[in-house]
């Protein structure tokens, strides 16, 4: 487990919108910077699987799939459908009595060590911030790509860090950078260890010392201002410890994560509603780095949208700027090149971001369609009319069938009145059970404002043949991102093999891009003489006036399948092909890393990958930071 230590600042909230604005020189600073309490929270994360060690999925002799723990609306929950729908789904038996059993952990590869590095940090760094542990080495070596939760449960990792660090302030990593530098070693960036890219692999053939620098101490509000609506935080803060925060101060980061009020569950968190589903674990610093997206990006921007200023250490020394201002003319911006170079020319240790007042009213929403083609020409009508929510998205029929078999069972009243509904949307409304599909909504903002929204959205949806399907299923929807992160280590146990990967693309080629890769699928399975059938599903998940960004699923059941890994990622190769052949993009929001690497002679010119390399080998001839995602 990863026990983290938090700083948490005991400053009274203020959520005024009135303010009083300066009038003098003395008086023009409007930042507040507040105190630094050390509280202890533990928050125990697994080093082989995804989340927290408290939370999983587990299967009772029954039949029956059980979620552990008490942190989601899930735990607790018996699941009597999941097993038996992917089995019918996958045409093949998945048995609650048949395990994989996991080998974790499995060799790690001995140390390569400088001695003149790990003297020259004795210089400044303590005890309790340096590890060779081979446990934390082990976890700081990978992220969560099958292919690499696959190695470190049945195969190996080839190359890991040889030493972990934990830096505590930015004079920390100054001292590291330069000690790299000077004795040849090779940094990698570690934030919250999530991406799906592998970018955080260590290069097979890399001969120097690798130190990980783990930025998860480097976690504190340093300061933030209610009257220009920013705040500075280091570039470790992972997104929940953002969320809770801000929130005692009146505001939110909106694109990220959501903050609802009311507790779920029993923890000491708030809840947060929104995509990425690494927001319990992602940091800031790991968003910029791989130039991530939030589902309410419609309201606030993507990541791109929110940075003001980026401080970053790098071979060079220290980039920074006297002040963060709303747009600036100046030349070339260098800050822009920190956004998805994933940890290629420097360490980010803060930024300065724009923060939004807590939302005056938040309400889920969802609506069903006849179709995945109606939902989709819902969704383009509503983005060229200016309406959409903060936050909108919708799943194909598996995702929506999927969501379906993930619910508990319900017994008499509840169970009758799901019987009626049903009967109502098939039978009355004429809805096909195996077409239809839901779209979920968060809207947010004003009274007034989400009143008038709502108006919108459901008459454009009437006018599109979708019915009204209530709150309460909007917000499970969103919620049930947590738990579903969860749900692919609890597939490896029972031979089934998943990931995601993701891509935008025009309005025009939507349909198309959906249908192409999920064909593309089945056919490259269909080749490999596979098991059954692959589970392959869509959803839209974030709009554009241009386009839209669309997020898949991919599992197969591998019993009795050499290298399932390896066939794996030939099969997810062959969708990323079709992709690009449908004019979607490379990556969306997971980024490049080594994952797609291949792919980049595909995306630009031969001149704008020698360019990057340029850029690469200026700014860091040495090499120092060697993770080797920038260039092919």
């Amino acid at each position: 487990m990863l026990n983290c230590i938090s700083l948490w600042r005991e400053t009274p909230a203020s959520t005024s919108s009135t303010l009083t604005f300066p009038t003098t020189a003395h008086e023009s600073d409007t930042r507040i910077f507040p105190d630094v309490t050390e509280h202890r929270e533990e928050c125990e994360e697994s080093l082989d699987v995804w989340g927290f060690v408290d939370t999983h999925f587990q299967a009772s002799t029954d039949g029956a799939v059980e979620v552990t723990g008490n942190r989601y609306p899930l735990s607790g929950q018996k699941l009597p459908n999941l097993l038996p729908w992917i089995s019918n789904l996958m045409e093949v038996d998945v048995s609650a009595k048949v395990i994989y059993p996991s080998k974790y952990p499995t060799p790690i590869p001995e140390s390569v060590i400088n001695e003149d590095f790990l003297a020259e940090l004795q210089l400044r760094f303590e005890a309790p911030q340096v590890s060779q542990d081979p446990a934390q080495r082990l976890r700081h070596g990978h992220g969560h790509s099958q292919s690499e939760m696959y190695a470190i449960k049945h195969a190996q990792l080839r190359r890991v860090p040889d030493i972990v660090l934990y830096p505590e302030n930015e004079e920390d990593v100054i001292h590291l950078v330069k000690a790299a530098g000077k004795h040849n070693v090779s940094i990698i960036p570690y934030g919250g260890g999530t991406n799906v890219s592998e970018a955080l692999e260590c290069p097979h053939d890399e001969l120097r010392m690798i130190a990980s620098v783990d930025m998860r101490q480097m976690n504190r509000v340093l300061w933030y201002d209610p009257v220009n609506r920013m705040a500075a935080i280091e570039s470790g803060a992972v997104g929940r410890h953002i969320v809770k925060e801000l929130a005692k101060y009146g505001y939110t980061i909106g694109q990220y994560v959501f903050c609802s009020y009311e507790i779920l569950y029993e923890t000491d968190f708030v809840t947060y509603h929104s995509e990425p589903d690494s927001i319990e674990f992602s940091t800031l610093g790991g968003w910029i780095a791989t130039n991530a997206s939030g589902m309410k990006k419609n309201k606030y921007g993507n990541i791109e949208d929110i940075v003001l200023d980026i401080n970053v250490i790098t071979s060079m020394g220290r980039l920074e700027r006297t002040a963060a201002l709303p747009r600036e003319s100046v030349g070339i911006d260098m800050r822009r090149l920190l956004f998805g170079s994933e940890g290629n020319l420097g360490i980010i240790t803060s930024a300065v971001i724009k923060i939004f007042p807590l939302p005056e009213v938040q309400q889920y929403g969802s609506i069903l369609f006849p179709s995945f083609e109606k939902g989709v020409a819902f969704m383009y009508e509503l983005t060229q009319r200016g309406g959409q929510p903060a936050s909108i998205r919708l799943v194909d029929n598996t995702q929506f069938q999927f969501s379906m078999a993930l619910k508990p069972a319900s017994t008499g009243v509840k169970a009758v009145m799901g019987r009626l509904q049903k009967e109502y949307v098939t039978r009355i409304r004429g809805f096909d059970s195996w077409k239809m599909v839901a779209c979920t909504l968060v809207l947010e903002g004003r009274a007034d404002e989400v009143k008038y929204q709502e108006s919108v959205i459901y008459a454009l949806a009437a006018k599109h043949k979708g019915l009204k399907a209530g709150s309460e299923n909007g917000e499970r929807g969103y919620l049930l991102t947590y738990n579903i992160a969860y749900i692919r280590d609890f597939g490896i146990d029972h031979y089934i093999i998943a990931e995601s990967f993701e891509t935008s693309v025009p309005w025009s080629r939507t349909l198309e891009l959906c249908q192409r890769t999920k064909a593309r699928v089945f056919k490259e399975h269909a080749q490999r003489k596979l098991p059954g059938k692959p589970f392959v599903t869509c959803r839209v998940t974030q709009v554009y006036e241009s386009g839209v960004a669309v997020y898949f699923y991919l599992a197969f059941f591998f019993q009795n399948v050499e290298d399932p890994s390896g066939i794996y990622a030939e099969i997810e190769k062959a969708a990323r092909d079709e992709i690009l052949l449908c004019g979607g993009a490379l990556s969306h929001h997971h980024g490049v890393g080594k994952l797609r690497k291949g792919f980049l002679d595909r995306i630009m010119s031969q001149e704008a990958l020698e360019w990057r390399k340029k850029l690469k080998s200026s700014v860091d001839p040495s090499n120092i930071f060697g993770a080797g995602n920038f260039t092919t």
